[in-house]
Order: C-alpha cells, then sequence, then structure tokens
C-alpha cells in the first residue's frame, strides 16, 4: 500500500510540470509561427519556463524521498 501511495504522489507530481512543459513548447512554437523576427525572445522566454517547471518537479521529487525514506 506504501509503494502504491508513493508512485501515486511521484506520478501527480511530475504530470504538472510535464504539462507545463508541453504548453508552453506548443505555445512558443506558435508564437514563432506569427512572428520569426521575435524568435530570440520568444526562446529566451520558453527556456525560463523550462527551468521554473523542471525546478518544480525535482523539489517535489526530492520531498517525497525524505518523507518516504
Amino acid at each position: 500500500m506504501r509503494n502504491l501511495v508513493i508512485i501515486m504522489i511521484m506520478f501527480l507530481s511530475t504530470i504538472g510540470p510535464a504539462a507545463v512543459i508541453g504548453v508552453v513548447g506548443y505555445s512558443a512554437v506558435k508564437a514563432v509561427g506569427r512572428n520569426p523576427s521575435a524568435s530570440a525572445r520568444i526562446l529566451l522566454a520558453m527556456i525560463v519556463a523550462f527551468i521554473f517547471a523542471e525546478a518544480i518537479a525535482v523539489m517535489s521529487i526530492l520531498m517525497i524521498f525524505t518523507l518516504f525514506k
């Protein structure tokens, strides 16, 4: 039972950042398609959003490992 709880919490804590990465990537490609001259600014904003989403995922997984040690 405990393993199932850990698996469910890990799944829920990684599905959110994965969805954010998908939405940001889709929006960035769409924005570059509309305005190719702003691709450098769009790329920078996309990379920053990816970094924040991955940081949230890493912190949540580290908290899970420390809670269920």
